[in-house]
Formats: C-alpha cells, structure tokens, sequence
C-alpha cells in the first residue's frame, strides 16, 4: 500500500485536502495548529479498469488498491526544535513511503497566512528546513552511537558510518538528503532512520479554481522556479481544495458532470495519487475470480513470486508458477476461460516480471 506524509504550513490547505481525498472530515479551521494529532485516511486508488473486469468476472466483491494519507498539524518556522506543535509531529510521517508538500499558490485576505502573504519559494523552504533539521536531530543520535561502535571494531557500524558522516554534513547545512547528492548505497545504509528528507516528494499546488483550465498563475510559476533552481525533479500537482471540498459531498455519479462544469479533465485526487504512483514507480496487477476481483500494488520490475507475497508471504516461500493473462485479452475474451480457449494463458515462473494490468493466478505450495 503507498502511504503519503502531508506537510505544509499553517494555513495552506492541507486539511481541507485531506478531508476532501479521505471524506474523514478532519477539522479544517482558520487557524494554525487545528490538526492536533495526526489523522491517517485511507482512499481507494481509482482504476477503471477493476469495474471493467467486475464486469466480466461478477464476482461478489471488488477490492480497489488503497493509499494512505498521513496529515500532521502545520508546521512553522522552529518547528523541530519544539515550536508550534514541535518536533514529535513529524515522527507521526517517518513511516511513509513520500512527502506530499502542500503550498498555497493563491492570496485570499480572508483566509490569513502564518507568515503574512503567500509566497511559495520561501515556504517550500522554511518547511525544508524544518524536515532537514528534525533528520539531523535523528542523525546526530545514531552517529553518535556509531562512532563509539566503531572504535570498539564493530564492523556494522564501520560501514556505517561513512553515510551518516555524509548525511551530518548536508543536514547541517540545512540542505535536505534529496539534494545532498548521497548515492543509493549510502541511502540503503540510512534507510533504518526513515529520514524525511531522503524520501520522494511531490509539491500540490493549492490554486484558485480557474488556474485549473485555465492559465498557471504566478505563484505556480515561482514554486516550479523553485523547485528548478534547487535541482529537484519533483512533480507539481495544482488541485483546489475548494472544489475537492465540494467534489467530496457529491454522489459519485455526479462528480464527472460537475469536474465538466468547470472544464477540469480529473479530480485533484487523481491526479495526486497517480503522480505517487510514478514517484514511486509503482504498478497494479489484478487477482479476479468468483469470490473477489482484485487490485494490487507493485513496483516497477517486481517479479511474479515477490506479486504473489503482497497478497501473503506464504505465497511467494511456496512460489510455483503464476498463470497469467493480460488485461486486455482478459475482458475481451471474457474471463479466464475465453482466455485459456484463444491461448492467451501464459505459465510464467520465478523470474517473470509483472506487468502493469496484468492479470495473475498463482499457484503456490506451503
């Protein structure tokens, strides 16, 4: 399941976001510091191709893939060091899989911001500040331990510790990881600490609705001039709040008409959700039968016995073969047997590579 860690400032939308992407009506308020304790909301990943092999298969339920959001109160400048909410707030995101970093693009004198006027360059980072400093809190504990490790031999900690030396310098300079220049295998060796800054991120530009058909506005502009500037490839989502608010109390059959209205091809939450599934390159493959037609979260290059252990470890320890068909050939040949009847069932073992869409049927041994 992909888990996504919300932070943003006072102010800028983030709660309004979550209650509109999760209906879990968290308190959204015109004040800082509203969100006390963390709220965790689970959505349902929307494919329309899990309704299409329903279709097909008329099984007795469909179970979407799901995200989890994590919204922690906004932060402010000095945040890691106790101001605000402080510092144990951010605890509550160390688990996430990335960072979705809301940051209000428009000016409203009726909603007020915490550091007077929006201004998106300078609150992506005072936010990154606060994330690098909370890291290096965390780094300076370990590399205190791993030093003395190390001088008493201990091997591990040898290894260890030329990676977090490296992260300790970059933190504190207050440049977070994903710009520190680390390689994979220095991440791999700090992965343990579920530091903020070496996870993904992604930037939801909360606009006026009309910048969402029609022209970028300025504020838009300075974040993605931002982001340039400091090296990043992160992805920016522009959503409204607003009209997720809005989307989130309608019927579902009437969100498409009223998305037409406005002239936006997808909700806000769509487009966040698949913006971290390519941040994080993941995929979905479906299980379908009489009981339960299915979706499944994998990432890119994951091979059938690791699909197979998403469902149940068992699954991939016990790993025979996987049958596999794709989803094209499945609905339109009518399901599994249509597809075993035009040869379209494949036997693939221990080293075949999922493919996005792929429709699979294990067999396994335990």
């Amino acid at each position: 399941m992909l888990r996504l860690g919300i932070v943003g400032l006072p102010n800028v939308g983030k709660s309004t976001l979550f209650n509109a992407l999760t209906a879990a009506k968290a308190e959204a308020a015109n004040y800082p510091f509203c969100t006390v304790e963390p709220n965790v909301g689970m959505v349902e990943v929307p494919d329309p191709r899990l309704d299409k092999l329903a279709e097909v298969v008329q099984p007795k339920r469909t179970v979407p893939a799901a995200v989890q959001f994590v919204d922690i109160a906004g932060l402010v400048k000095g945040a890691s060091q106790g101001e605000g909410l402080g510092n144990k707030f951010l605890q509550n995101i160390r688990e996430t899989d990335a960072i979705v970093h809301v940051i209000r693009c428009f000016a409203d004198d009726d909603v007020t911001h915490v550091m007077g006027q929006p201004d998106p360059a300078r609150d992506k980072e005072i936010i990154e500040l606060e994330l690098a400093l909370s890291d290096l809190a965390q780094v300076e504990k370990r590399l205190d331990k791993a030093r003395r490790a190390a001088k008493a031999a201990d091997k591990e900690a040898q290894a260890e510790l030329p990676a977090l030396e490296a992260a300790n310098a970059a933190l504190s300079e207050g440049k977070p990881l994903w710009r520190a220049g680390l390689d994979a295998d220095q991440l791999a060796k700090l992965a343990g600490l579920q530091l903020l800054t070496a996870k993904p991120v992604l930037y939801a530009a909360n606009v006026v609705d009309a910048e969402l058909s029609g022209e970028e506005g300025p504020y838009v502009k300075a974040l993605r001039e931002a982001v340039a500037a400091s090296g990043e490839h992160a992805q920016i989502v522009p959503f409204s709040a607003k009209i997720e608010a809005e989307l989130a109390e309608l019927p579902p059959e009437e969100r498409s008409e009223f998305l037409s209205s406005l002239g936006i091809e997808s909700a806000g939450l769509d487009r966040l959700i698949r913006a971290g599934y390519a941040l994080l390159g993941l995929e979905t493959y479906f299980t379908a039968g009489e009981q339960e037609v299915r979706a499944w979260t994998i990432h890119h290059g994951d091979t059938a016995p690791v699909a197979a252990g998403v469902i149940h470890t068992d699954f991939e320890k016990g790993f025979i073969r996987a049958e596999t068909v794709s989803y094209d050939d499945f609905v339109t040949m009518g399901g599994w047997k249509g597809a075993r009847e035009k040869g379209a069932v494949r036997s693939e073992g221990k080293e075949y590579v999922v493919r996005d869409g792929d429709v699979l049927l294990f067999r396994f041994n335990v």
